[in-house]
């Protein structure tokens, strides 16, 4: 959840990155304009292993040939994950049939809770072709790294904790590039009409 300026950081700076340049470029001269022309990719996404919610051990690998939706969040979230979760469900069921191009992935920033089998549980409620995906602390960090993914624990009353998180919805192409992104506000037509354009 966007709460302080400390959780939005990450999110400037992919956007930062994505609007200037994009991590990395080449130049070239486009003949007849005399102009350089600036193409590259953002540096974010990358290789992962984590477990499913039937428990399988899957890698990016996995989803090649496919293009990703992806979400960070946890299912004790209160607001904004099933919020941005129902609206990628219902994005995708605008899309009809071509929704079988994309799927839905849901990484928990919250693995000692989220098991797989509370993710399975939890991503029932948002469609059968959602994945839930959750790992060793570790495997977690490494993976909210490669995304730039801001996710803190926030302790509360009684020995309880929520998480403070950005909140962000990745598409990924079949090569497992990152394509764009888009915050939590995107209403499921915009989506739908984003996806329809680039998947």
């Amino acid at each position: 959840m966007l709460r302080n300026k400390q959780a939005l950081l990450p999110y400037l700076l992919l956007v930062a990155a994505l609007a200037g340049g994009l991590l990395w470029h080449e130049s070239e001269n486009v003949p007849g304009l005399g102009k350089s022309v600036v193409t590259g990719q953002a540096d974010v996404g990358g290789p992962f292993k984590l477990i499913d919610q039937t428990g399988k051990t899957v890698t990016d690998a996995d989803y090649r040939g496919r293009y990703m939706l992806i979400y960070f969040g946890y299912s004790f979230c209160p607001d904004v994950c099933p919020t941005t979760l129902a609206v990628m469900a219902q994005a995708l069921d605008k899309l009809g049939g071509d929704a079988r191009r994309v799927t839905p992935v849901f990484i928990t920033i919250d693995p000692e809770r989220d098991t797989s089998q509370v993710l399975a549980d939890y991503m029932k409620a948002f469609g059968p072709s959602f994945v839930g995906l959750t790992g060793s602390v570790d495997a977690i960090k490494d993976v909210e790294k490669k995304y730039r993914v801001y996710a803190v624990k926030k302790p509360l009353e009684k020995g309880a904790y929520g998480m403070d998180h950005s909140s962000v919805l990745y598409l990924m192409g079949p090569n497992g590039k990152l394509i764009s992104f888009y915050d939590e506000a995107i209403s499921p037509d915009q989506l739908a009409k984003e996806l329809r354009q680039k998947i």
